[in-house]
């Protein structure tokens, strides 16, 4: 019996350091935002977004349910996080330190991988060609993430 509750202590102090949210980067760290003034989802943010982060955060299939592509659906934040944005507080916004990658531990787009060794089979022929990603990686501009930024500030409307 003593260690059915040993090992149930166990169980639930480890679910709790799982589940706990990991910490933010030093926020010091980030680029600071635009001084541009009504920066709006529809003409600011949304282009920077399907251009970066729709092919993978879409309607379709979004990638641990993140959907970048309204308001609302940013709002709602990820299965893991509910604070992608918090509004009025780009520090504490989780899409910030992504795009921003200041610390190479959080990063978005992510980079590519590269290529896995062929399996051709044990013979001499030449491996096939890597295909070319559909959606080449670049990050985003300092620039770019301050209007996120300033966005977000603004109160992510």
């Amino acid at each position: 019996m003593k260690n059915i509750s040993l090992i149930t202590a166990l169980a639930l102090s480890t679910a709790s350091i799982v589940a706990a949210p990991a910490a933010l980067p030093d926020p010091s760290k980030l680029p600071p935002a635009s001084k541009q003034e009504g920066v709006a989802f529809e003409k600011d943010i949304h282009p920077l977004l399907e251009d970066y982060c729709v092919h993978c955060h879409g309607n379709e299939r979004p990638k641990n349910g993140l959907k970048l592509t309204s308001v609302e659906n940013i709002l709602k934040g990820s299965k893991d996080h509910k604070d992608i944005v918090v509004p009025g507080h780009s520090e504490k916004s989780r899409l910030v330190f992504s795009v921003a990658e200041i610390n190479g531990k959080i990063f978005m787009p992510p980079k590519p991988r590269p290529p896995r060794a062929s399996m051709n089979g044990g013979t001499n022929s030449p491996a096939p060609a890597p295909a070319v990603p559909a959606h080449p990686w670049k990050p985003l501009t300092s620039e770019q993430v301050g209007l996120i930024r300033a966005w977000i500030d603004q109160g992510a409307k």
